[in-house]
């Protein structure tokens, strides 16, 4: 199951909350309102009763009526009685179909049929002998069904503002998390670059003093200053790799001059000595081997080791390289053979020094890992717009937790297995050499059975022979 996201879930959880506390508050109000509409209704019942009495006169003895008295104001109707329940003058609502007893001052709720209603009266005093009721009537089901549409309404729109909220706190989200989205992809760049001058780039903008900074913007600012003391450090581990390996090199060649000059004399020295000096010879070649490779990297490191391409037939230069290296397998005499599947006439744009030190180095990994009588297949060939080739060997293959470290510098899977020459840099210059080129390199290997290298280039507009 595909993992939520932060940006996500902090939506969601901003979300919820904020629709917790919106349907929390809805019900408080909804329920504050129940209560408010009821009481208000009677309120307006109460003091439309009481006004009502400035529209009642008795003139010559007998009751005048003003004309407001009829007219329904604040959805209340209002009729007057006599002491013995006689109607006199009004209007009743239509539906109320009861007729309860007088009861001066109190307000009651009559239930009729599926409605509900106010009935409110009040004893006014016409004059010593006379005495008259104002009822006011008013519906408490239509106050209700008002309030339940704007219920209704809001339960509508509940879902556009949790909705909006969702988006709202998206976008808010993703713009908090903008700055980390920038410092992952920085990492990215620099893990896929190996390029440690970049920076994220975001920890200076905004004021001179460095205010209002929120923690991720102190984290990019931490971060760019970590990658810069990195940096650094880089740079003088290649400096320093650079310069004594430089400082090596006239050393080590007068090692292997003198070496060479006193083996030339026939007789100068004994058997065991000059079985002594053959294994300073011996060594000296090895470190000399390793300094060149150090160099090479080094050089590669600081973006100092140019290439020169020309147009090669690969097929040519990769078959002779098979050729020499069989040569070399005949020598060792362990009856190791280098079969070879070569597409003719395949051309490229390609640094021929570095091709063949390629091809030296995966061949000579595959000569020194192979079992005794063993093959090794060199394969060439054109897929599409890529050049592709492999070599493989059936010897003791490499172990699966190994795989990943194979391309570092100085690394050796199997100690055991690893002759004394071999400094362990011969497949990071592969390595270099293939991404250089525009290529790459990997590699499948299964322990017990071999291991396959194989390398692409793109073949472009270069792969045909140019007329």
């Amino acid at each position: 199951m595909k993992k939520i996201s932060l940006k996500l879930k902090l939506t969601l959880l901003y979300t919820f909350f904020m629709a917790l506390l919106t349907c929390a508050s809805l019900a408080i109000l909804f329920s504050l309102s129940n209560r408010e509409v009821l009481s208000s209704t009677q309120s307006k019942l109460e003091n439309r009763v009481q006004e009502s009495v400035e529209y009642i006169a008795l003139r010559n003895g007998e009751i005048r009526i003003d004309s407001d008295f009829y007219s329904v104001a604040r959805d209340v109707y209002l009729s007057l009685y006599d002491s013995d329940m006689y109607f006199l003058y009004g209007r009743v609502p239509h539906g109320f179909s009861q007729q309860p007893e007088l009861a001066d001052g109190e307000i009651r709720t009559i239930q009729d049929g599926n409605r509900e209603w106010y009935v409110y009266d009040m004893s006014y005093r016409l004059s010593e002998e006379r005495t008259v009721y104002v009822r006011g009537i008013t519906s408490i089901t239509d106050a209700e069904e008002s309030f339940t549409v704007t219920v209704r309404f809001a339960l509508i729109i509940l879902p556009l503002m949790v909705l909006a909220t969702a988006v709202i706190g998206y976008r808010f989200t993703r713009r908090t998390l903008a700055p980390v989205r920038q410092i992952t992809d920085t990492v990215r760049q620099i893990r896929a670059d190996a390029d440690l001058s970049r920076r994220i780039g975001f920890a200076d903008e905004g004021n001179d003093k460095g205010k209002d900074r929120d923690e991720i913007y102190v984290l990019g600012k931490t971060f760019d200053e970590m990658l810069g003391e990195l940096e650094s450090v880089f740079r003088r581990e290649q400096q320093f790799t650079s310069d004594a390996s430089h400082e090596l090199r006239t050393p080590v060649s007068v090692i292997l001059a003198q070496c060479d000059a006193m083996l030339a004399e026939e007789n100068a020295f004994t058997e065991e000595q000059r079985s002594q000096l053959v294994l300073i010879q011996r060594k000296a070649k090895g470190m000399a081997d390793m300094i060149s490779q150090l160099l090479f990297l080094s050089r590669a490191d600081q973006g100092r080791q140019p290439l020169h391409k020309e147009r090669v037939n690969v097929s040519e230069l990769t078959e002779m390289i098979a050729e020499e290296q069989q040569i070399l397998a005949d020598a060792d005499g362990r009856g190791i053979q280098v079969e070879t599947e070569i597409t003719p006439d395949i051309w490229m744009e390609v640094d021929e020094t570095f091709y063949i030190r390629m091809l030296v180095n995966l061949l000579s990994n595959a000569l020194r890992y192979s079992d005794r009588n063993g093959k090794i297949e060199v394969i060439l060939g054109k897929n599409g717009d890529e050049i592709t080739g492999s070599v493989r060997d059936h010897g003791k293959g490499i172990p699966a937790d190994a795989l990943a470290h194979i391309w570092e510098r100085f690394y050796q899977a199997d100690d055991s297995r690893t002759e004394e020459s071999h400094a362990g840099l011969g497949l990071s210059m592969v390595k270099w050499i293939a991404e250089a080129h525009g290529g790459s390199v990997s590699v499948e290997s299964t322990e017990g059975e071999g291991s396959v290298f194989s390398f692409r280039f793109p073949a472009g507009e270069n792969s045909p022979e140019k007329k």
